[in-house]
């Protein structure tokens, strides 16, 4: 099974590191990216990715407000949220939005590849995962 992933994020230096460090992973796929919520919700309909990789806090529409969108969609991707803010507030409302995990920025690839792997190994389909089965949340 290939992993589709959106990537979004304001900082568009964040978004290459993160995208050349996915890119060599196996049975991933990046199949796009966005750098504000607007553009996330547009480019994640247009692309069907199973998976978003999703900032916080960015213009326009934070990912919490994206999330929110997205849980709407019959086919709704799965979510992680990244953020350099390690707050338990954000930490609550991704578990509430039913997010697979939440990462730090300064963590995310100690944090991040477990997550993603043991989606490629569960083999899991499409649908957003069900609260009680997020990882790191």
């Amino acid at each position: 099974m290939t992993l589709k992933i959106l990537l979004v994020d304001d900082n568009r230096a964040f978004v290459a590191m993160v995208r050349q460090f996915l890119d060599g992973l196996p049975d991933l796929e990046v199949v796009g990216q966005a750098h504000d919520g607007v553009d996330a919700l547009s480019k994640a309909e247009q692309l069907r990715p199973d998976l978003v990789l999703l900032d916080i806090t960015m213009p326009e529409m934070n990912g919490l407000e994206v999330a929110r969108c997205m849980q709407t969609w019959p086919q709704a991707p799965r979510i992680i949220f990244l953020s350099m803010h390690d707050h338990a507030a954000y930490q609550s409302a991704a578990r509430d939005l039913g997010a697979v995990g939440f990462v730090t920025k300064a963590n995310f690839v100690v944090e991040l590849l477990p997550i993603i792997e043991q989606m490629v190994a569960r083999n899991v389909d499409t649908n957003r995962m069900q609260p009680n089965e997020s990882h790191g949340v």
